[in-house]
């Protein structure tokens, strides 16, 4: 079920925005950056959503907490689609991006977490492989919608769609017995407030955000990038769309690379590649040598959203996953909804695409810093003891 309403939410909350983005200014003569503003708005207000979700999710589970993110994307989708001014139009992705806080990978993977136990990484694995493929469904019949009506008639065929799928996908689908927490791994991670304020656990946040900015800036400004180099616009997509194959591989690969290595080494060498690929998409020239440096960065990624998912349990378990999963997501969003505007600020400070995937490259460099900063799981064991004594 998650993976059936994974791949719907993402494709209809989230991918379809880039398709209508142009039709949309087009017809209501709002700029393309300030209808991508209430865009940028709305994930914002999903990263803040993600803190009380995950403390909720923890108590009762996913069933009400998500069927609910559904039916409050059902309504957010019509105000969007009818807004008679900008003001409505904001508001309308405000309460969209209400919708995605509870619907999208956070409360899904802390559900798949507490239900799979030991075989979660399994779990998240199958949801994400499945929910790759949300732009590939949804961008295409997106588009096939549009250009058939209009931007507002193909907002509001996707409501209907969000509300057939989802809303009874999650109420009925998500039934099963919400399982008490699991024991902390060692009683000195059993207060959530110690971990909250850890010094590893902030640590952590950074080094998440600046690969998230990372990442999140590489991928939309890939498109951009590629054109200064003298792609053609199908050819910079075709690019676009094998990096996106690169993601799908990237997650299949997961589960063998996290079972040979540890959760620190897994993370900074991820960083690690992060850094190289966008260095070589900043400095390399050709066709050859782009497009396999989009196809690395597009596997890097798909890792990336897996060591996202298993940060939190594979460092301090899974008892207070959710409200510490909510607590790190919200940042994390955050830097992810403002990460494609600041790569656009980058070329424009720096007068390239190419310079600015540079600092992109950069600033992964400072994550593998603050991420061996934030020590070996077993430091970070060591130091809540030493607290509790």
């Amino acid at each position: 079920m998650l993976c059936l309403t994974e791949t719907t939410s993402w494709g209809i909350l989230f991918f379809a925005f880039p398709v209508l983005a142009v039709s949309i200014s087009r017809d209501t003569g709002w700029s393309l950056p300030v209808i991508t503003a209430a865009f940028s708005a709305g994930q914002l207000v999903s990263g803040v959503v993600g803190i009380p979700v995950g403390r909720t999710l923890d108590r009762i589970g996913p069933r009400v907490v998500m069927t609910a993110g559904s039916v409050l994307g059902v309504v957010a989708l019509p105000v969007v689609a009818l807004a008679p001014n900008l003001a409505v139009f904001c508001a309308g992705w405000v309460l969209a991006g209400a919708a995605m806080g509870a619907v999208l990978y956070p409360p899904a993977f802390a559900a798949l977490t507490r239900w799979w136990g030991e075989e979660r990484l399994k779990a998240l694995m199958i949801v994400t492989l499945a929910s790759g493929l949300a732009s590939t469904v949804f961008a295409p019949l997106t588009a096939a919608l549009n250009e058939h009506g209009d931007w507002r008639t193909t907002y509001l065929v996707l409501a209907v769609v969000l509300a057939v799928v989802t809303v009874p996908a999650h109420w009925f689908g998500l039934r099963g017995r919400w399982p008490h927490p699991p024991a902390p791994i060692h009683e000195a991670l059993a207060d959530y407030a110690r971990i909250a304020h850890s010094r590893a656990f902030l640590l952590l946040v950074v080094t998440l955000c600046l690969g998230t900015f990372t990442t999140g800036a590489g991928v939309f400004n890939l498109v951009p990038l590629l054109e200064e180099r003298g792609f053609s616009p199908t050819l910079a997509a075709l690019a676009l769309a094998l990096g996106g194959a690169g993601q799908v591989l990237g997650r299949v690969g997961y589960l063998p690379v996290a079972t040979r290595s540890s959760v620190r080494s897994r993370t900074v060498v991820v960083l690690v590649v992060t850094a190289a690929a966008s260095a070589l998409l900043g400095v390399v020239d050709g066709v050859i040598a782009l497009i396999a440096a989009a196809v690395g960065a597009g596997l890097v990624r798909g890792v990336y959203t897996l060591v996202l998912a298993t940060a939190i349990t594979e460092r301090w378990g899974a008892t207070h996953y959710g409200r510490l999963n909510g607590l790190l997501s919200a940042p994390v969003v955050i830097v992810m909804a403002l990460a494609p505007w600041a790569g656009t600020a980058l070329s424009v400070w720096t007068g390239s695409y190419a310079r600015a995937y540079l600092v992109l490259a950069a600033a992964a460099l400072l994550a593998v810093l603050t991420g061996l900063a934030a020590g070996r799981p077993e430091a970070i064991l060591s130091e809540a003891t030493i607290r509790q004594r």
